[in-house]
């Protein structure tokens, strides 16, 4: 079983666990629908674990929020 240390993913996600896991299930979902692999890894690897190997190598980004401008 393939493992993904916390450390790596945490920093990648805004300090937010709660926006690592949104990130990294969103990523599973396009890859699970036949989006192309960013990282090579073994095709046995499910489609979550290579998510959390995209997000640690910085392939994938979580994007901070825009803000509300009033006008």
């Amino acid at each position: 079983m393939s493992y993904v240390p916390l450390e790596k993913l945490i920093d990648k996600s805004q300090d937010s666990v709660y926006k690592l896991v949104i990130l990294a299930s969103k990523r599973a979902l396009e890859i699970a629908e036949g989006q192309p692999r960013l990282v090579n890894v073994d095709s046995a690897i499910k489609p979550s674990t290579v998510a959390l190997y995209e997000i640690a190598e910085g392939k994938v980004r979580a994007q901070k929020p825009r803000s509300k401008e009033n006008k």
